[in-house]
């Protein structure tokens, strides 16, 4: 049993079932563990400490493993905005079936398989835990590309916001604007504000 509990302080107070298994441990003892309350049940496959704040980008990150943050979720995540998602949004492959991540409240966009990993990266929650998010880069293409979906009240300040920072990559962003079909949004964004 400390076992399960070591890996779970290792992870910031979570343990998947994976993990579990890959140390050699019985999935009964996750039972176990949550009849003596040592670790509580997030979602399947994933537990937690009692005493962790649900972190639920993680949560639902496991649960719909195939979906990467993006649009003004990563924004979030990438603390480009204060204005936290009303709902989470991921980007699934096309040929993903979706219907159990839109019934769950989750707002899915899909890509080509071509472009899906274009600027995948890993990013770190408020509480401290890695997640699947787009790249500022992307986030940012992804933001112009869906401008009816988006208010310029997000995407203005983004853009903004990003032309000041020191870490920023023009190339890179206008290398993604163009696989994704949105140069000339993105070079009139960033004729007005250089």
């Amino acid at each position: 049993m400390s076992t399960l509990l070591d890996i779970a302080k290792q992870c910031n107070g979570y343990v998947t079932s994976g993990q579990a298994t890959e140390a050699g441990i019985p999935r009964r003892k996750l039972t176990e563990a949550i009849n003596t309350r040592e670790l509580i049940r997030i979602e399947r496959g994933l537990y937690a400490l009692p005493d962790i704040w649900e972190d639920q980008f993680l949560a639902t990150q496991h649960r719909f493993s195939r979906g990467i943050y993006s649009d003004d979720t990563a924004l979030f995540l990438h603390n480009m905005t204060d204005r936290s998602p009303f709902s989470l949004t991921m980007t699934f492959p096309r040929s993903y079936n979706a219907s159990p991540a839109r019934n769950a409240g989750i707002t899915c966009r899909t890509c080509a398989d071509a472009v899906l990993e274009l600027g995948v990266c890993d990013v770190a929650t408020s509480h401290g835990n890695t997640v699947k998010a787009y790249d500022l880069e992307r986030t940012l293409c992804d933001l112009v590309r869906g401008q009816q979906i988006f208010d310029f009240q997000i995407v203005t300040p983004a853009m903004q916001a990003y032309v000041r920072r020191g870490d920023r990559n023009i190339v890179k962003l206008l290398q993604y604007a163009r696989s994704l079909g949105v140069e000339k949004k993105i070079r009139a964004y960033l004729q007005a504000l250089l």
